[in-house]
């Protein structure tokens, strides 16, 4: 019933996905010329972002809520889906010409066994692709959804699990759209909030 619910949302994103990939072209040039992220630019992306995740927690990758997404890309205190991403003062010029398509390639391989299996590999950071997708999640999903059915409770652990899958996929969704120069963890991280990295040493 989800999925019929959330069409006004993916018809929506369907274009803003559009906008996400001209305003990335965009970007990777003026991070080439100027090593900055347009912040008006950088600002629409997370948003197209933030709402593809509540879309997602809502429906068919998580199964997390029944509380409605809003139609908006500025991040909503009170939904229990949120979204955020430091805006990077400088970027290197080096890596945006790699990072994208060369060295993301390990983390696209298991993200597309997670997410969708070879659809999110081949579409890289496309949220579209993910959130019509299956794959390990799709499966977790699955049994959540039985579950919920049948004992009307989420299994703690089933969701901490689902949850880090997702949390793994949209690190290196912002990534390889070229909002930090980090590269991702090989870690899952399964409840609580996403842990931050040390402070570094200047």
């Amino acid at each position: 019933m989800k999925w019929i619910l959330a069409i006004p949302h993916f018809f929506v994103l369907l274009f803003l996905w559009i906008g996400f990939l001209v305003a990335s072209v965009i970007a990777f040039f003026a991070i080439l010329f100027t090593e900055r992220y347009p912040r008006g630019l950088f600002d629409f992306n997370v948003g197209v972002m933030r709402w593809s995740w509540r879309v997602n927690y809502y429906a068919y990758s998580v199964l997390g809520t029944d509380q409605y997404p809003p139609f908006t890309l500025a991040e909503v205190e009170s939904y229990p889906a949120r979204l955020t991403v430091d805006y990077p003062e400088r970027l290197s010029r080096g890596l945006v010409l790699v990072k994208w398509w060369l060295l993301a390639i390990p983390h696209y391989i298991i993200v597309g066994i997670f997410v969708g299996g070879g659809s999110w590999a081949a579409n890289g950071s496309d949220d579209w692709a993910w959130s019509l997708g299956g794959g390990l999640v799709g499966v977790l999903v699955i049994f959540a959804a039985i579950a919920l059915l049948f004992t009307g409770t989420y299994p703690r652990s089933l969701y901490d699990l689902i949850l880090g899958l997702n949390r793994w996929a949209l690190r290196v969704s912002g990534y390889a759209s070229l909002m930090t120069d980090v590269y991702p963890p090989f870690r899952l991280d399964q409840g609580g909030s996403d842990p931050t990295p040390p402070a570094e040493d200047v």
